[in-house]
């Protein structure tokens, strides 16, 4: 059986393989540039299925089935959409080049088992994009839910605790809601450009800082505990963003990595950037239902999601199942020769930050720099879709 999906090494480097040419100084005019308290008012974003729509679901799954194949040996052959096609070519158009969002609504997640439902998401990235893993076991599907483990290193996904702004190591990230919880767990979401915009207006003298290389937390997966990222990039009226409020911040408690690194200019720019995110105006929050979908950009939106409380039992808790998906390709000979560029620059920081790791393994400051994190206000109210597994190869 041939590949179809991108192992996390292969799609990390090509999300964060990000082109770019030239400092934005200029607030950008697009799509991506939403602001809440207007995308609330338009249906754009958002689809309801047909009742022949759904109908072809269920005769794709049943499909599927039949062919006998694993997960990861299914193709979009296994699971025909020819109705659903080309709805399926307009969400990848709203989330690759026009708001980033999409919701849709009505996948009859109450008639399936979870495998069924698993069958149908895995197959659905595959008819959108390319999925992908998303740690290094090779999960191709993750599992939001509250695992109640005592587990210092537990991944937030799997805890009820709210999830700071982030995006995933994923051009886009797809969520499945099967259940809910019994109270909380809203998913918040805010345009990266009209974050960019607003503090263009604010701060201007803060926007370069945007374009160096900040420190990322890997949480020591792929054998490094930092990864060197510069959170924004910009090429030919595109402007890609990859932030990660907690993992910016946590970096700096690591014996290697120097606490200077993060200046008071860097402070104050991501302080600003947590507080505007959580603008009523800015940002836009919603309460997923089961048979929701929500597909959202990594490179125009960023996601968070509020605490919450949930059901005794495993069967009843709140569960999401959650995609990685590539989505972009380059569109012309110096995107393409760009991004190359950009993934040279990304491996060597990889392979510099691999070296130093080996050599002297880094230990958590005894006595950490105590650094600011994001308002309060806000989580208790919106929250978002998914954490990031370490965004690093």
């Amino acid at each position: 059986y041939m590949t179809v999906f991108k192992n996390q090494v292969a799609q990390t480097l090509h999300y964060l393989s990000r082109p770019q040419k030239e400092i934005l100084r200029e607030p950008l005019d697009s799509p991506a540039a939403w602001y809440g308290k207007d995308l609330r008012g338009k249906d754009s974003w958002r689809y309801v299925l047909k009742e022949e729509e759904i109908d072809e679901l269920e005769a794709g799954l049943a499909a599927a089935k039949t062919s006998n194949k694993q997960l990861e040996q299914l193709t979009k052959e296994d699971y025909p959409l020819p109705v659903l096609g080309p709805r399926i070519a307009e969400w990848h158009e709203e989330v690759t080049n026009k708001s980033g969002v999409q919701v849709v609504s009505g996948v009859p997640v109450e008639k399936w088992s979870q495998e069924d439902a698993e069958i149908f998401f895995w197959c659905f990235g595959l008819h959108i994009g390319i999925p992908g893993a998303q740690n290094k076991d090779g999960d191709l599907i993750g599992h939001v839910i509250d695992l109640r483990e005592d587990n210092t290193h537990q991944r937030l996904y799997k805890t009820s605790k709210k999830i700071r702004y982030h995006c995933d190591a994923a051009d886009a990230v797809g969520l499945l809601c099967l259940r809910t919880a019994k109270s909380g767990g809203r998913s918040m979401i805010a345009s990266s450009v009209t974050m960019y915009n607003e503090i263009l207006k604010r701060r201007p003298d803060l926007i370069d800082k945007f374009y160096k290389t900040w420190y990322l937390d890997t949480h020591s997966v792929g054998g490094t505990n930092y990864l060197k990222v510069p959170p924004v990039r910009y090429y030919n009226g595109k402007l890609r963003t990859f932030y990660h409020s907690d993992y910016f911040r946590s970096v700096h408690n690591y014996t290697n990595v120097p606490l200077t690194s993060m200046t008071p200019a860097q402070q104050e720019l991501m302080d600003l950037y947590d507080e505007l995110a959580m603008d009523p105006s800015i940002c836009l929050d919603m309460d997923l239902v089961p048979g929701d979908m929500q597909l959202i950009s990594n490179h125009t939106v960023i996601h968070a999601r509020s605490q919450y409380e949930d059901h005794e039992e495993l069967d009843n808790r709140r569960h999401l199942l959650r995609l990685w998906i590539s989505l972009e390709e380059p569109r012309d000979p110096e995107e393409k020769k760009l991004k190359k560029k950009a993934q040279m620059q990304l491996v060597c920081n990889v392979i510099a930050a691999k070296l130093a790791f080996r050599l002297k393994p880094p230990k958590m400051r005894k006595d950490p720099k105590p650094i600011k994190s994001d308002p309060e206000v806000g989580m208790k109210t919106g929250g978002a879709a998914a954490p990031a597994e370490s965004a690093v190869a």
